[in-house]
């Protein structure tokens, strides 16, 4: 049986510390330029330095995206940018492009190419190709099933790496190529510049009549006709190790910590006790099922891995995400007077009571007993996103734990 690797997105150099306390075996990461997530924070060079550090200390690998489709005039900053990475030194580099790969390929010789799910692997000799051009990972196409990717497993050689998504959003478009962006905004998806309209609302305008604009329906469910659920595989651990998949992947470079962290931590735990053995994987369920709903979500789906998916993986009547928690921030160094650092992101006042999300897997219910500014002075509340405070939540806590609230079902 493999082992597989829990393999976990990061937007930030703060995400990536808290994906990797939270669970992660390896963190995937874009920088400045040439990888499909332009509009997250994504990482300065600096950052990225900093970040594989942190990572390696811990023992987890790093795994920076380049998987643009390029044009012509992109190679030459590839190939300077790749210096860069050189001298870095991730653990892996994600590609799609041939033309970036060979240029990787000459550059940084010495760094792993995993090939990205962008390059459309659906079939065994596609694996076979890449195998022998020198990759060392190939991530799966997201029509597969797990039948093919199976099929797949017994047909490549045992040290090739398949990488599969099991978690997170789903794309419309075919292996993630999407146009509509581009055509309407002028901002390429496979550039990077995405702007997702595969989850706005529709309707038909008939040729003679400009300006009336008639609702599409689904049987009569909404408007909503490319907006799909998200991908989400907790209850098939078991399934996905039988594939032969290396690496389970989780989507989401554009999530919050708080989103990253409980994904993280959930999965950690799904798989280690599956490992442990199936019986603590099954009885352990109800709790799994109700830690992952409590990070944003659209619903949940089994994408293509049972078989090509039916009207009800998609959702006709919202483009809105269930949102059952409201991240607050994480907790940082203490100081002086026991209070601990913090960088607020979501208002919250004294008395209120919160969360405290520990990587462990415990959740503990606390209320704030203080805030007080960097300067010490006492506050009631914190109103302003991204402010430094310092509080005092009446106990311990660890570096890095997350603060959020449950929201009040209306």
């Amino acid at each position: 049986m493999r082992k597989p690797e829990l393999l976990v997105p990061a937007s930030s150099l703060e995400v990536l510390k808290i994906a990797v306390v939270f669970g992660a075996d390896a963190v995937y990461i874009g920088g400045e330029v040439f990888g499909l997530r332009a509009k997250a924070k994504n990482f300065s060079k600096e950052d990225m330095a900093e970040g594989i550090a942190f990572a390696h200390e811990h023992g987890v690998k790093v795994y920076v995206t380049a998987n643009i489709l390029a044009h012509n005039y992109d190679l030459d900053g590839v190939r300077e940018y790749f210096k860069e990475l050189k001298e870095i030194g991730p653990d892996a580099l994600i590609i799609s492009d041939p033309g970036i790969f060979t240029i990787a390929k000459e550059i940084c010789p010495e760094i792993e190419i995993h090939i990205s799910t962008q390059a459309n692997n659906t079939n065994y000799g596609t694996y076979q190709f890449w195998y022998g051009q020198g990759a060392k990972r190939v991530v799966s196409a997201r029509e597969l099933s797990l039948a093919e990717i199976k099929e797949i497993r017994q047909n490549i050689p045992e040290d090739m790496e398949i990488e599969t998504f099991i978690h997170g959003a789903m794309c419309i478009s075919y292996s993630g190529r999407c146009l509509l962006s581009n055509y309407f905004t002028g901002r390429d998806a496979n550039q990077g510049a995405c702007t997702h309209p595969c989850r706005w609302k529709y309707a038909v305008v008939e040729e003679k009549r400009p300006g009336e604009y008639l609702p599409v329906y689904e049987n009569e469910r909404g408007t909503y006709i490319f907006n799909s659920k998200d991908l989400c595989m907790i209850e098939h651990i078991p399934e996905m190790i039988d594939a032969g998949i290396d690496s389970f992947k989780i989507e989401g470079r554009m999530k919050t910590a708080l989103y990253v962290a409980t994904v993280a931590r959930t999965y950690r735990k799904a798989i280690d006790d599956y490992l442990e053995s199936e019986e603590k994987y099954r009885q352990n369920m109800p709790w799994y099922l109700d830690q992952i709903s409590n990070c944003t979500y659209r619903q949940f789906t089994t994408g293509f891995f049972f078989g090509k998916p039916s009207e009800e993986s998609q959702i006709y009547d919202s483009n809105t995400y269930v949102k059952e928690y409201t991240y607050l921030g994480i907790v940082g160094e203490q100081n002086a007077q026991g209070f601990y650092r913090i960088e607020q992101r979501n208002k919250f006042s004294v008395g209120e009571e919160i969360e405290v999300m520990k990587p462990n897997g415990d959740n503990i219910l606390v209320t704030v007993k203080a805030i007080q500014d960097e300067d010490g002075n006492p506050m009631e509340s914190a109103p302003h996103p991204k402010q430094v405070l310092y509080i005092d939540l009446g106990q311990s806590l660890e570096k890095f734990d997350i603060l959020r609230r449950q929201e009040k079902e209306e």
